[in-house]
């Protein structure tokens, strides 16, 4: 019998199977791709820590390596084990860094990074910032280097020992007493500085408020 290539029942099982010949070639290439995929993802993420703590990538040939010689172990990961939310590293001077994972919201999508903070756990050695869609020009410089420097160097508690965090303040509206603990906003950025300044509160005095807890001296110490 001669087949019906005109007819609506063979256009629907012919889509059908062109359907499912295309999504079984997608899921063999997704699988025999993610591994080269997760490799890059995790260097990706190595990268980002490397300029946390302050490493010009463009004089660093081989990342992984540099990443390899300077961890020392992870201290605590996300709930499922996919992502470390905070690595202790060794640096060539010696001195221990702790880099903490950030991540909240933007204008447009999600930002996040990572804060490298020195042994004390008040102090920021330095900070890196990703961004999945924020308008360029704008909201995207928080990647540079000039916003990231103002973060070198800033405290996260204050005199009196309590979890402050880091303001983005409107340019112009930080002031010598808070100067520790503020750093200037993104101009015409509005969205995304706020973004950032509520990112940094919640991670740091929320979710890693346990790890950054310094407990008193005692006297014998």
């Amino acid at each position: 019998m001669k087949l019906n290539t005109n007819s609506n029942v063979y256009t629907i099982v012919y889509a059908t199977i062109v359907v499912i010949v295309v999504a079984v070639l997608l899921a063999l290439a997704h699988m025999g791709l993610k591994d080269t995929q997760d490799e890059k993802v995790k260097l990706d993420q190595q990268k980002q820590m490397l300029v946390a703590l302050r490493y010009d990538l463009k004089n660093c040939p081989n990342p992984a390596a540099t990443y390899e010689e300077l961890v020392v172990d992870t201290l605590q990961m996300t709930e499922d084990n996919e992502k470390a939310n905070i690595i202790r590293f060794h640096l060539p001077d010696g001195a221990t860094k702790y880099v903490l994972r950030l991540h909240g919201a933007g204008l447009w999508g999600g930002i996040g990074g990572y804060i490298a903070m020195d042994e004390d756990k008040n102090t920021i050695y330095g900070i890196n910032f990703n961004h999945e869609s924020e308008t360029p020009g704008l909201g995207a410089l928080i990647v540079e280097e000039p916003f990231r420097k103002q973060f070198e160097g800033k405290q996260i508690r204050n005199e009196a020992g309590k979890m402050v965090s880091i303001a983005v303040m409107k340019q112009g509206k930080t002031c010598e007493a808070g100067e520790k603990y503020q750093v200037d906003a993104v101009s015409g950025a509005t969205i995304t500085s706020t973004g950032v300044s509520d990112m940094l509160h919640e991670n740091l005095c929320t979710e890693y408020a346990d790890f950054l807890k310094v407990e008193p001296k005692t006297e014998e110490e």
